[in-house]
């Protein structure tokens, strides 16, 4: 193994090792302090962020790594707790709209709260400055945003 490649190999297995424990602490606080996982977490943020007030199926699929059928179940627990709702889509037989509730907006504000905790704690308090820049940068040349 040449150099360039065992260096390739360590940067892997730090970015691997990071967010395995940021992901894990997350998880566990969110499930603590809301009784949310984080793939409810985030469809509770896409809805919340949903310029129209509402996101179909397919919107959620698009943004939510979850498959179709996971998704499905996700927002069903949430509609369930009445964070959230299922409505046919005007002029649309087929299609649904998904709405976040006030309920659910109260549980996202209180999610967002313990999630910004856990990221500063873990990943943030832990780089100065630049290093948060330089972080977020190389990451949004890999992800393209």
């Amino acid at each position: 193994m040449g150099e360039a490649d065992y260096a390739c190999a360590q940067a892997w297995t730090a970015l691997s090792a990071a967010h395995a424990r940021i992901a894990g602490q997350l998880a566990d606080a969110l499930a603590r302090g809301c009784a949310l996982r984080p793939s409810e977490f985030e469809i509770l943020l896409r809805l919340g962020r949903a310029p129209a007030g509402h996101l179909r199926p397919g919107e959620l699929t698009a943004t939510v790594p979850l498959t179709q059928p996971a998704l499905s179940r996700a927002v069903t627990r949430l509609a369930d707790r009445g964070l959230l709702s299922r409505a046919g889509a005007p002029g649309d037989g087929r299609g649904v709209l998904i709405t976040l509730e006030p309920a659910g907006r109260k549980v996202l504000d209180q999610a967002t709260e313990i999630h910004a905790a856990v990221i500063r704690e873990t990943l943030l308090d832990r780089l100065s400055g630049a290093d948060q820049e330089l972080l977020a940068s190389a990451l949004s040349r890999v992800t393209g945003e």
